[in-house]
């Protein structure tokens, strides 16, 4: 709430994380994560930022058809049934979630990441979302139907990252 009043003082708006601050212009440069994301690909390697690109054109469509439907049902589909007013939407949502879950064990079952054997952009989307739900999502959203530690491959997956160096210092489960 401060750097946005920071940035305005007279913000009366939404506020949401994550943002993206310049700590130069004293400014909110965005706080959009599907934004901010795509920024950190490349626009901070003139910097020393670790080269690596997460989103490489030849993968991009794929990318963009993978986030498309992980975040209407995994990434946002936790906070649809979370937040459902009706019996009827929470039983909606909650059976999209593990659909999508379903899909993605498969997925994971034939490569190690979600386009093949390249980490990507798509896969860092979907592992802010598992490193949550069985901690998170399970019990104070009642998407219960299994844990992740239930799914051999989507398990796997989500250790694998958290083992990468720099990701476990990012997650703090109290």
């Amino acid at each position: 709430y401060q750097l946005y009043l920071h940035a305005d003082p007279h913000y009366s708006g939404r506020v949401t994380v994550p943002v993206l601050w310049d700590k130069k212009n004293h400014t909110i440069v965005s706080n959009e994560s599907a934004e901010i994301i795509r920024m950190f690909n490349t626009a901070f390697d003139a910097l020393g930022a670790k080269a690596g690109d997460y989103y490489p054109s030849a993968l991009q469509t794929k990318i963009d058809e993978l986030n498309g439907w992980i975040y209407d049902t995994v990434n946002n589909g936790v906070y649809k049934a979370g937040f459902a007013t009706s019996q009827q939407a929470y039983d909606e949502a909650v059976a999209k979630v593990f659909e999508s879950l379903a899909r993605l064990e498969q997925i994971l079952g034939q490569h190690r990441y979600l386009t093949g054997n390249q980490l990507t952009e798509a896969d860092i989307r979907l592992w802010t979302t598992l490193v949550r739900f069985d901690p998170v999502y399970v019990t104070h959203f009642k998407c219960d139907k299994h844990r992740i530690s239930d799914y051999l491959n989507l398990y796997g997956f989500l250790r694998d990252i958290y083992q990468m160096p720099g990701i476990a210092e990012t997650v703090n489960f109290d």
